[in-house]
């Protein structure tokens, strides 16, 4: 039997984050011209998408697609 955490989907989440929010602020300062912007825009996704990437992982380990019990 397969068993997952809830920690590892929580760190899995932070870690992902962190890239993901660095990308965002790179991008949004460097089309904006102003890095107050891109932190700004940075910021505010950090959470959102935090929140939603963690309860899409819930959801898709609840699935179960591709995932294959050893016996």
């Amino acid at each position: 039997m397969t068993t997952v955490s809830k920690k590892r989907h929580l760190l899995k989440t932070l870690s992902w984050r962190a890239i993901g929010t660095l990308d965002t602020i790179i991008l949004a300062s460097l089309i904006s011209g102003n890095y107050e912007v891109g932190l700004t825009i940075g910021g505010v996704e950090l959470v959102t998408k935090m929140v939603l990437y963690y309860f899409h992982e819930r959801i898709w380990y609840r699935i179960g697609y591709g995932i294959t019990k050893e016996k």
